[in-house]
């Protein structure tokens, strides 16, 4: 029996995609599962979800704090696997030897999912590529104004992972939903770049779960990259 590829892997679940910031995020990361874990739990009670649930990352590196030390639990917690998207190597050739792939079952490259964009869905990729980097001019006036200088060249290549991430994966699969892990989002943070996907129409509010449940922690994350 032929073993499926990655996309058909990912085409029979519904995707989580579960953004906020990476190492630098000092909460107990079990804390912050166990909120996206509930907030999750109280949602699909009452509309389930029509596949089982894929927990999708982005490439960051394992540590004991952040993005990726919650999606480890998150995935514990609700029984899951993991798939894994990562930049390709002629755009990043640190991300993939790099990525975490705990509970992973299928990997898929950026430029995997841009081309079913630019095949089945002619235009998003444009709007998010349009999307970016009007944002990344306009976070730069305000860096500008603050004394602050510019954010470093990788940040649009983690935007664009991140939003053409939920979009073609929503087109792939049909359905998705997306979940953060803080209630306030630096607008420094690559994080803060989901409001791409919103403001084109490609990405409803409705699939977005938003945080809550912790005080807030103000930290500057404008040093780092926060997918």
């Amino acid at each position: 029996m032929q073993k499926p590829s990655a996309l058909q892997q990912l085409q029979r679940h519904h995707p989580l995609v579960i953004e906020g910031m990476s190492g630098y995020d000092k909460r107990d990361p079990v804390t912050v599962a166990s909120v996206i874990v509930r907030q999750l739990t109280d949602r699909w009670s009452v509309n389930p979800p029509p596949k089982p649930v894929l927990l999708v990352t982005q490439g960051d590196p394992y540590e004991e704090r952040g993005i990726s030390a919650i999606t480890r639990v998150v995935a514990d917690s609700l029984g899951i696997f993991r798939a894994l998207i990562v930049l390709d190597a002629d755009i990043a050739d640190y991300h993939s030897p790099n990525a975490d792939r705990y509970k992973n079952i299928c990997e898929i490259s950026y430029s995997t999912l841009a081309y079913v964009l630019q095949t089945d869905l002619p235009g998003a990729l444009t709007a998010i590529e349009d999307g970016v980097d009007i944002r990344l001019t306009e976070k730069n006036a305000r860096r500008t104004e603050e004394g602050k200088p510019a954010l470093q060249h990788y940040y649009r290549d983690f935007a664009l992972l991140q939003e053409v991430t939920k979009v073609a994966c929503k087109q792939i699969c049909g359905s998705l939903t997306v979940a953060h892990t803080s209630r306030e989002i630096s607008d420094f943070s690559v994080s803060s770049f989901y409001r791409v996907g919103l403001d084109s129409g490609l990405i409803d509010a409705s699939e977005i779960v938003s945080f809550s449940g912790e005080p807030r922690q103000p930290i500057d994350p404008h040093t780092r990259p926060a997918c």
